[in-house]
């Protein structure tokens, strides 16, 4: 079954609010607005969101478009960073960098890489099992657990050379189609505005 992978677009970052309650900012709603416009989108479609502010945001405008309910499980949430909180960028830069060289080793207590790609591989799996034959599914998520799950698919090394500020564009919200059961990934991170409809047709 093809799936498309979403990540949120630009949030309005908050030293003093938790970063799972941060939202999208104007231009990060702008961007998710017009990609959920875009046609991409099928009418029917089972959107699954991380249980984040920031992903919920981007996966209403996707759910209006839709015109279905949101599936929500805190599961599909990003690695664990509460242990550090918010971190300057150069400093979580630097940090990212450790967490996907060093996959079995927490980096300054987060979460490790390889036990945020177990749980997000094995909620997206579980959640396609939910998904009815026929029905398009799209994810909406974050980039670290997106790029987890991509390098699962694609049989590849947890690496940061595959994340999504590799391979994508910068700021969140991109996008890639995989098909999970046969071990496909139909597409690299694609930006939102670069991704053609039929692509996930």
């Amino acid at each position: 079954m093809r799936a498309l992978y979403v990540t949120h677009p630009q949030v309005q970052m908050d030293a003093n609010v938790p970063v799972p309650l941060w939202g999208l900012s104007d231009e990060g709603r702008r961007r998710a607005g017009v990609f959920a416009k875009s046609g991409v989108v099928p009418r029917g479609a089972m959107i699954i969101s991380s249980g984040e502010r920031k992903a919920l945001e981007l996966a209403e405008l996707l759910a209006a478009e839709a015109g279905t309910q949101i599936l929500s499980d805190h599961l599909m949430g990003e690695n664990d960073r509460s242990a550090t909180g918010f971190l300057p960028p150069e400093l979580f830069e630097a940090t990212a960098d450790q967490f996907f060289a060093k996959p079995d080793r927490s980096v300054d207590g987060w979460e490790t890489a390889a036990d945020a790609q177990r749980r997000i591989v094995s909620i997206v799996t579980m959640a396609l099992t939910s998904v009815p034959n026929g029905t398009p599914a799209i994810f909406c998520g974050h980039g670290a657990v997106g790029t987890l799950l991509k390098c699962h698919v694609a049989g590849r090394a947890i690496s940061r050379s595959e994340d999504q500020t590799r391979t994508g564009g910068t700021g969140g919200g991109n996008c890639f189609v995989f098909d999970l059961a046969a071990g496909e990934l139909l597409c690299e991170w694609t930006r939102l505005e670069d991704f053609w409809p039929d692509w996930f047709a």
